[in-house]
């Protein structure tokens, strides 16, 4: 297992993520050592989904106003229809989105989570993967859409939904152990 120390993740979300995907990967980075962060629009407790329900809240470590990219060695993006939904009419939260691959970090997103990225202008000529129903929103902003468990282009990782989650948090995990990739750009 790769050795995560001393490498911090911020998950962005909002209430509405999809809620295995936000408690596997942080737990699958925090097993490896890394520091996460729930990063969210507003202080205090977020909402996850399950089963078509409202599910368990969870406790938001940092607000969007007190973080930015060079705080962290990588990024999270969980999905579930309502969070990214909500994420990428913040303007903030796509110019944090777009800010990790400016500067070359990982990026994970799953599921809707993608719809963030083809928010943030990221995704033109990148090979992704997502739910199936944001496929044609994603081919509309340029990416090159597979139908993957889990797809891997130069730091970027995308999976399609939480049956996905095993492959997507040994990529994720393997991509933050590996640092910058110099084709991850905006």
């Amino acid at each position: 297992m790769e050795n995560l120390n001393k490498k911090t993740v911020a998950i962005l979300a909002t209430n509405g993520f999809e809620e295995s995907e936000l408690r596997e990967p942080k737990k699958a980075l925090e097993d490896a050592g890394a520091d996460v962060h729930i990063v969210s629009l507003e202080s205090g407790e977020i909402k996850g989904w399950n089963d078509g329900n409202w599910s368990n809240s969870y406790k938001v470590d940092k607000t969007l106003s007190e973080v930015n990219q060079q705080d962290y060695n990588a990024l999270v993006l969980p999905g579930g229809q309502i969070n990214p939904d909500v994420l990428r009419k913040d303007k903030n939260a796509v110019a944090f989105v777009r800010s990790f691959f400016e500067a070359h970090k990982p990026v994970a997103a799953i599921c809707h989570a993608p719809w963030l990225l083809a928010e943030a202008g990221v995704i033109e000529g990148r090979k992704v993967t997502s739910y199936d129903s944001i496929k044609t929103d994603l081919i509309n902003a340029g990416a090159n859409w597979v139908d993957e468990e889990v797809v891997v282009d130069e730091g970027l990782v995308t999976s399609r939904n939480p049956n996905d989650l095993p492959a997507f948090n040994a990529k994720l995990v393997e991509e933050v152990y590996e640092g910058k990739h110099e084709e991850q750009t905006a």
